[in-house]
């Protein structure tokens, strides 16, 4: 065993002391009663990685033991290996696990359980003391422009998890797909879920010569997925937060329910990636369709956070609808900013009424931001400075550092279609989520997420290959409060790529 041990994301502390420590058939694990669903998970894992029974016991050796110290603070965690037990202390059951997860990279790296079923199962002795930078460690997917299902959730959630990450932000609605059961709606899902076919590649610079799959593609998550997936990620110590894109990115709904809209006509759900002009109209009953959307939503997700979108609206439809410039004299706006602003305040209320906060993309911030609303900063960092400033917290995920969907290589014939960007390993590992600007209002500073948006990636496979290794960086970017120069994180990485190899992650091969 490397005398450094070789773990993603590196620990605040880590020394490698005295005699190891050996997983057989005799080992035990122990648990205070309120740790018992997290050393079940743990003991479930480690029997599936060894093949070894691992019983609960409370032997004085050969033991795994768990337990809190509160002293150590939220999500940190304190381990002890010796030769004669595993002791992993977390501030709370959240940094037990993450005990649990540097524990697992310390353990020897095998194709399979039955590999090598002679060498036993040795841990270093180390001491590791551990804790997060940021409390918001997120990854982002969109599952509205391609359908991912619900078995691959589970399995991103376990890479993340793995990872130390705790936020899954769920884009669950866009102009090409509604992925979100609501039992009020029926429509949204039996229309909006589906469309006709698919653009293959980028729009063409004539959008005539656009080529499409002519096949149908759809799919949702019922409110039964739902409940399973929100569950599964919060044993894992992971909050789902939904996204119901609003006002723009609404095309699916106002193909489901065309009185949404602000055409006189029907529109379809998007068949492709031209960015769409069509945005929900600002009439007192689309809101409250949306509240009542919300509501149920409330009711799946007890994050405390909601994301409700607020980007990329085009404001044309309202220009040239008379309704809309009504509704801007009837409010007393002065233009179309402002009513989408008023559009959003109107959902920050509902969210306050039910206990929610609501958080949204940079641009909420146009026409003036609503009153306990949390700002994600994608376009750069101007958008969290500018929030923070105004006493607002803040995710900050400046696209350029953190768009895992952008390409990986300068040579785009040598990987797949992506939405463009150049975006390598070297350049996420580099980002840094409060620059001098932010310092002052460091305390805003929520965290940070990578994401992943799936234009051109339809198959977890594709998801797993722009994510990984980039992914394993981000996490350092979030959890580490010191980072060690970028040659020694690949050289930590090409050891951690083995345990993806094991999982069978198609990630990325360095070059």
């Amino acid at each position: 065993m490397n005398p450094d041990p070789q773990i993603i994301p590196r620990p605040e502390h880590v020394v490698r002391v005295g005699s190891d420590f050996t997983i057989d058939a005799g080992t035990g694990l122990s648990a205070t009663e309120e740790l018992r669903a997290v050393a079940d998970l743990i003991a479930g894992a480690l029997r599936d990685e060894t093949g070894l029974p691992l019983s609960f016991g409370s032997s004085s050796t050969n033991v795994i033991r768990l337990s809190l110290d509160p002293t150590l603070g939220k999500e940190s965690y304190r381990l002890r290996v010796d030769e004669r037990q595993v002791q992993i202390s977390g501030g709370d059951p959240a940094g037990t696990f993450y005990g649990y997860q540097t524990l697992r990279q310390l353990m020897p790296v095998r194709a399979s359980a039955a590999m090598d079923a002679s060498t036993p199962w040795v841990i270093p002795g180390v001491w590791v003391d551990d804790r997060p930078a940021f409390r918001w460690r997120g990854s982002m997917l969109d599952v509205g422009k391609h359908f991912m299902p619900k078995e691959f959730i589970f399995r991103f959630l376990d890479l993340i998890a793995m990872h130390k990450l705790n936020v899954f932000h769920w884009h669950l609605t866009e102009d090409q797909g509604w992925r979100i059961e609501i039992k009020r709606y029926p429509r949204l899902t039996e229309i909006g879920a589906w469309r006709s076919e698919t653009m293959v590649g980028r729009p063409a610079d004539d959008p005539l010569d656009d080529v499409f799959d002519n096949t149908q593609h759809g799919g949702f998550y019922t409110q039964d997925d739902i409940r399973e997936i929100v569950a599964y990620a919060a044993r894992r110590f992971i909050t789902v937060v939904p996204e119901i894109d609003v006002p723009g990115h609404s095309q699916a709904a106002i193909a489901a329910y065309p009185e949404l809209g602000n055409l006189d006509r029907p529109v379809q759900v998007s068949r492709g990636w031209r960015g769409e002009a069509h945005s929900l109209n600002v009439e007192e009953s689309t809101v409250e369709f949306f509240k009542n959307v919300y509501d149920e939503v409330f009711e799946l997700f007890p994050s405390p956070f909601v994301h409700a979108g607020g980007d990329e609206c085009f404001k044309t439809e309202w220009q040239n609808s008379p309704r809309a410039q009504e509704r801007i004299r009837e409010l007393g706006l002065a233009d179309e900013e402002q009513l989408q602003s008023w559009f959003m305040k109107s959902l920050a209320t509902h969210f306050a009424e039910r206990g929610r906060r609501l958080i949204g993309w940079d641009e909420i911030l146009q026409g003036g931001l609503a009153d306990g609303a949390t700002v994600m900063s994608w376009r750069g960092p101007a958008g969290g400075i500018e929030a923070a400033r105004a006493g607002h917290d803040v995710v900050m995920c400046d696209h350029s550092y953190v768009y895992l969907d952008y390409y990986q290589s300068q040579d785009h014939e040598a990987e797949p279609v992506a939405i463009g960007g150049f975006l390598p390993l070297e350049r996420v590992y580099g980002y840094n989520p409060v620059p001098d600007e932010l310092k002052p209002y460091a305390d805003r500073v929520m965290g940070s997420q990578c994401h992943i948006w799936t234009e051109h990636i339809s198959t977890p496979q594709q998801v797993e290959y722009m994510m990984f290794p980039r992914a394993c960086a981000f996490a350092e970017v979030v959890w580490c409060r010191r980072r060690d120069s970028y040659e020694e994180f690949r050289n930590r990485l090409t050891t951690h790529l083995t345990r993806l190899d094991r999982l069978g992650v198609n990630y990325r091969k360095l070059t």
